[in-house]
């Protein structure tokens, strides 16, 4: 199982829901069902993008704490006037090398102003923690099998000073320093 990182330390496991990260499930679908055929279990859950398109208003009046998970082709767009019915949002990064996870994070944060919880999941790695921060990130279900120990240690401190402005810092460097 994952283990997640929540304020740059190591969150506590849900103890009500086995094999949940934090009390959040994901809910998977299957190969021989569809988003309209899912059967919709109870309790804190991140809904795929195509669950909660297909069925937004059964998961309002059934949910009070909703999650939503958006893989890389998921537009940001989409998912803009509903963004105040989310807890969490998930971000998967199927790969190490697929970079469309930090764009949907960045939009979310300084575009349209997302408060809650951006959740990096799938091919986390500790060398990755700093960028994702810097884009909006605030909890990231490590990569499973790798060393939580290490990426607390090393993963967000890599540099010391960033140059340009991000989500995690307003102003560029050469304003900071002339302040």
């Amino acid at each position: 199982m994952a283990q997640l990182i929540k304020k740059n330390a190591v969150a506590p496991q849900g103890e009500f829901f086995q094999g949940a990260v934090d009390g959040w499930n994901t809910l998977e679908i299957l190969p021989d069902q569809t988003p309209e055929t899912l059967v919709l279990p109870q309790g804190d859950l991140i809904f795929p993008f195509a669950v909660w398109q297909a069925r937004k208003t059964e998961i309002i009046s059934t949910h009070k704490r909703i999650g939503l998970l958006l893989q890389p082709a998921d537009k940001v767009a989409d998912i803009v006037a509903d963004l105040d019915y989310f807890i969490v949002i998930a971000i998967n990064f199927p790969k190490f090398v697929d970079g469309r996870a930090y764009s949907s994070a960045s939009l979310l944060r300084q575009r349209h102003h997302y408060q809650g919880e951006l959740r990096a999941v799938g091919d986390v790695l500790h060398d990755q923690l700093f960028y994702m921060q810097r884009v909006g990130f605030d909890s990231y279900a490590l990569k499973d099998g790798k060393n939580v120990a290490i990426a607390l240690q090393s993963g967000f401190t890599p540099f010391t000073e960033s140059y340009q402005n991000a989500s995690d810092q307003a102003q560029p460097h050469f304003r900071r320093r002339a302040a």
